[in-house]
């Protein structure tokens, strides 16, 4: 007896010689809608599923293989002979393989301006129980969504004359991740569309993009996954886990300086420091001045695509990755000639689809979720609590400092010019010691903190932190306001002359 195939597509691609080839093999092939037309046209033979079911396709192909002819010839176990015997009963012929996938919902709702009507309309719904059913019955029956398996499939079929179980087995598991991911998307959607602050049901199905040497350490397994990668690497040794986070973390912040070229330094997810400038040769000098030691085998990324002078100064120390929205081909030459070194690049354009998103983190056995912290605060909510005002310059390096600080870990503090970082101290279970870190960086590597902002990620719960940055010069400060002693830090800041802005806006970051 021939096997029977139905054969049902989105994408047509490579149906075509597909069911040639099938046919060759001693195939019957039926099929619905365009997929019969492309397939007729081509001088394919083939039957309408409506040639099963004794039952048109209605509502313009809304309903056509739902029908128990079609999915009892899919769901029935060859191995059981009461399955066999309500098929003989019924007059079914089983199927012996599916190929199908879904309509084109994601590349639908990609189009910024669909309409929800058409994106509704792109929901699958005969697919999803096609290719379920085959994939519940993979001892039976065998299931191809991706167009990729196509070679597989006939290889085996022209050597073994059927698939083998192992091979049913993994098209099965495709499928079930096929579906869990359509529905995903749809899912998603509806939550945007019904506008949900928070999905009150999270659905996550991203493709494995790249599987990583280890994790944080050798003796960890990792992969990346993503349905739209933002980077791409131009050249060097493969990306590590830590890698993608220093990246991540690089390209948020990076995304808070976009007035002047601007370049920043990291090492650990943590910027070692922030410099703008007319040039990128002169941002990425005031970032490395800011410490000199800490950027060996760090990661450097510009806001602005990377020219050679930049290039050359950034060349003079080994840095691990360099990333940029561009490389002209000199500079990619250039910095190409040490081997282990990453060049990633970007789209400055879609960092904003990035940062605005969820942030996402494990957590016992589920996750959390939150909506990622943008520093770029209204500054229409911003106060001056002090006698003094700050004085125009004050305001640049005011704002200069609180972007900074967004992006440090917690305890954070950010000693700041109008164009550059001075002393950075992060990471720290007091407010004190983040601030005695800072001032005694910036004196480690011979920047003055005389005249410049700080910026405090959270409110200082004492009047310390003010007695201390006074003693340096600082005249100017930022802060979220909001401890129990906010008078008393008031009153350190009148006492020392220090002007102090109040956001109303906190930004740990754990």
């Amino acid at each position: 007896m021939k096997k029977r195939a139905l054969i049902s597509v989105s994408d047509k691609s490579g149906i075509v010689d597909f069911a040639k080839e099938l046919i060759a093999l001693d195939f019957e092939i039926t099929s619905t809608g365009g997929t019969y037309k492309i397939l007729h046209e081509n001088e394919v033979p083939v039957s309408k599923v409506s040639d099963i079911t004794g039952f048109p396709e209605i509502m313009d192909g809304r309903v056509k293989t739902l029908h128990p002819a079609v999915h009892g010839a899919i769901l029935a176990d060859k191995n059981n002979p009461e399955h066999l015997e309500a098929l003989k009963l019924r007059h079914i012929k089983p199927f012996d393989l599916i190929v199908v996938n879904l309509y084109p919902f994601r590349k639908t709702i990609e189009n910024p301006d669909v309409k929800e009507a058409e994106a509704i309309e792109q929901i699958d719904i005969g697919g999803p129980t096609m290719v379920r059913a085959a994939a519940k019955n993979f001892h039976s029956i065998a299931i191809v969504i991706q167009k990729d398996d196509y070679p597989l499939v006939l290889k085996e079929l022209r050597e073994l004359g059927e698939l083998s179980l192992e091979t049913r087995k993994n098209l099965a598991r495709k499928a079930f991740q096929h579906t869990a991911e359509y529905d995903a998307y749809i899912s998603n959607y509806f939550s945007k569309i019904c506008i949900e602050k928070l999905p009150s049901q999270l659905s996550l199905s991203l493709p494995l993009v790249q599987t990583l040497r280890y994790g944080e350490n050798p003796h960890q397994k990792a992969g990346y996954y993503d349905e739209n990668p933002l980077i791409h690497q131009l050249h060097g040794k493969e990306l590590s886990f830590n890698n993608f986070q220093d990246i991540d973390a690089a390209l948020k912040t990076i995304f808070d300086f976009n007035n002047k070229p601007t370049v920043g330094v990291f090492k650990h997810c943590n910027p070692c420091g922030i410099g703008s400038a007319d040039t990128l040769k002169d941002a990425y000098k005031k970032a490395f001045a800011t410490d000199t030691q800490s950027p060996f085998g760090g990661i450097v990324i510009s806001n602005r695509t990377l020219d050679m002078d930049a290039a050359l100064e950034i060349n003079k120390i080994f840095t691990e990755i360099i990333i940029a929205p561009d490389f002209p081909d000199e500079v990619l030459e250039k910095l190409k000639k040490k081997k282990n070194r990453r060049l990633v690049n970007f789209d400055f354009d879609t960092l904003g689809t990035f940062v605005g998103t969820y942030n996402i983190r494990s957590c016992m056995n589920g996750v959390l979720l939150q909506q990622e912290d943008i520093s770029c605060d209204n500054e229409e909510n911003w106060r001056v609590i002090t006698e003094r005002k700050p004085s125009e310059i004050e305001w640049e390096k005011l704002r200069f400092a609180w972007k900074t600080v967004n992006h440090l870990k917690s305890n954070a503090i950010a000693i700041c010019r109008e164009d550059r970082t001075i002393g950075l101290g992060m990471g720290q279970t007091s407010r004190i010691d983040a601030t005695e870190i800072a001032l005694s960086k910036a004196k480690k590597f011979g920047l003055s903190s005389k005249d410049c902002a700080l910026g405090s990620d959270a409110f200082f719960p004492f009047r310390d932190t003010i007695d201390s940055i006074a003693k340096e010069g600082i005249t100017c400060v930022i802060q979220p306001g909001g401890s129990v002693r906010d008078n008393e830090v008031i009153q350190a800041c009148n006492e020392h002359y220090i002007s102090m802005i109040f956001t109303s806006m906190r930004h740990f970051r754990h």
